[in-house]
């Protein structure tokens, strides 16, 4: 079994369609640069090792007599051995990701090692060629910083738009009621926002979910309560975070956002750098009205949209990570996904405002958005509309290009290949799409994932200034 799984990575990766994969999911996933480094780096490095450092060194196989038939590879490679040209790919695409992100580095790191040793197990190189490789993968990405320099942490800027507003100060947090989600960022080194809010704000109420605790029941048993609070607060991630958004809607209540989740899209939009950014906001009485958009499908109830409402390939992706990432963690799923879904996805068959078409991907954001066919990256926090992406190809290829790179970059190399009629964009202030595919489409927003079958109806509709968060001025 053990042997088998490392043949089938180690030919995953051949001609880089695994790391293809993984950089459509970042993307996918609002992390376009990560994944346009580790590409960039890839390429450059499959170059100099496969055609320069193979002609330069290049050496003979290890003998296949000397590697057990269960491990060996259906083709052998007839290329010279020195260096590995699969470990040079591997560790300049995880070494790029980390450079924008350590903690996506982390989460490919161990991908990348294992594809660098399954050249060993299969008995395709020897422990030298994968080395060298390795080398060469390292140092190819670190000498990209050297000339194009990754984005700092400082360097992301907050939403534009929005209107500044001044809500209650709570200085010791008296009056505010805070809902922690310790389920969130349960796979990242995120600190546990329980110690910031007892140190900053001692007299507020702070529920610790349980397990099989509903977030939405207990705030709103809160506001029912004799002792109704001023102000709802949420520690979790961007699903948390929508959840608790509706209640602080409906009951007219400034919302304080805690970034506790794994991505945390909504507050990284807002500019909500951490935990204790969300408190000084709230000790100071600071605040933004930003835009949100409600979700209605069929006949049910609104639900309140912060970040997007999608279906097609990154509603399939959400889905599919969930399904592994209680295991093995939301980062590691996150890459298995990708893998999953770029490899299986079929476009869906949608009516949009009255337009029959067929889709790879359908993205519906709140205010405009970063480039890319699914970028989840809010640019404005006002504005008054939704920003709607829609990706109709005929080629996987051209979908998997499409979706991991977006962009001018995206666009100019999409036209190249075959069989697309292209990405469009535009901005309105409401959409209705009619689903009717063959297979069930999950629809996304914010997140989370909710199957409704194959045929729905739903709509979008955006909000100006449909609610107050708590934000530091400065």
């Amino acid at each position: 079994m053990v042997d088998r799984g490392y043949v089938r990575l180690s030919n995953a990766a051949n001609r880089s369609r695994l790391w293809v994969s993984i950089a459509a999911g970042l993307a996918l996933f609002g992390r376009p640069r990560p994944a346009l480094r580790g590409v960039g780096s890839l390429v450059v490095a499959s170059i100099l090792a496969n055609l320069v450092g193979k002609k330069l060194f290049g050496g003979d196989r290890p003998l296949l007599k000397d590697i057990p038939v269960g491990r060996r590879l259906k083709k052998q490679p007839a290329s010279a051995s020195f260096p590995s040209g699969h470990s040079a790919s591997a560790a300049a695409f995880a070494t790029g990701v980390a450079l924008e992100s350590p903690r996506l580095g982390l989460a490919v790191a161990p991908v990348a090692a294992a594809v660098a040793y399954s050249r060993l197990h299969t008995g395709a190189h020897w422990f030298s060629d994968v080395v060298g490789g390795s080398v060469i993968g390292v140092a190819t990405a670190a000498l990209g910083k050297a000339i194009v320099p990754a984005r700092s942490s400082s360097s992301r800027h907050r939403g534009q738009g929005g209107t500044p507003v001044g809500l209650p100060a709570l200085p010791d947090g008296e009056g505010a009621f805070i809902v922690v989600n310790p389920a969130s960022g349960n796979s990242t080194l995120r600190p546990d926002p329980m110690k910031a809010l007892s140190a900053r704000l001692p007299r507020a109420a702070v529920h610790r979910l349980d397990d099989g605790e509903d977030l939405v029941a207990v705030a709103r048993r809160a506001l029912e309560s004799g002792d109704r609070p001023q102000v709802l607060g949420v520690a979790g991630g961007d699903g948390s975070v929508g959840a608790i958004a509706q209640v602080a809607r409906d009951a007219g209540l400034p919302l304080l956002v805690l970034p506790s989740g794994t991505f945390n899209h909504f507050a990284g939009a807002a500019g909500i750098e951490s935990v204790d950014a969300a408190i000084d906001g709230l000790l100071a009485g600071e605040g933004v009205r930003v835009d949100v958009a409600e979700l209605t499908v069929g006949d049910g109830d609104p639900k309140t949209v912060l970040n997007e409402a999608s279906l097609g390939v990154y509603s399939d992706f959400v889905a599919e990570r969930e399904k592994v990432e209680a295991r093995v963690g939301k980062w590691v799923g996150s890459v298995v996904a990708a893998v999953r879904v770029m490899t299986n996805a079929h476009p869906a068959a949608v009516t949009i405002d009255g337009r029959d078409t067929e889709v790879w991907s359908l993205f519906v954001g709140v205010g405009r958005n970063a480039p890319g066919a699914a970028p989840l990256r809010r640019r404005r926090l006002g504005g008054g509309s939704l920003d709607l992406r829609v990706l109709r190809v005929r080629s996987r290829a051209r979908a998997v290009w499409s979706l991991s790179f977006g962009g001018r970059l995206g666009s100019v190399v999409s036209d190249l290949l075959p069989g697309s009629t292209g990405l469009e964009e535009r901005t309105q202030e409401a959409t209705e799409i009619r689903v009717h595919s063959r297979e069930a489409q999950p629809l996304a927003h914010d997140g989370e994932v909710h199957s409704h079958g194959t045929a729905y109806t739903y709509r979008v509709t955006v909000v100006p200034g449909g609610l107050e968060v708590y934000r530091p001025f400065i």
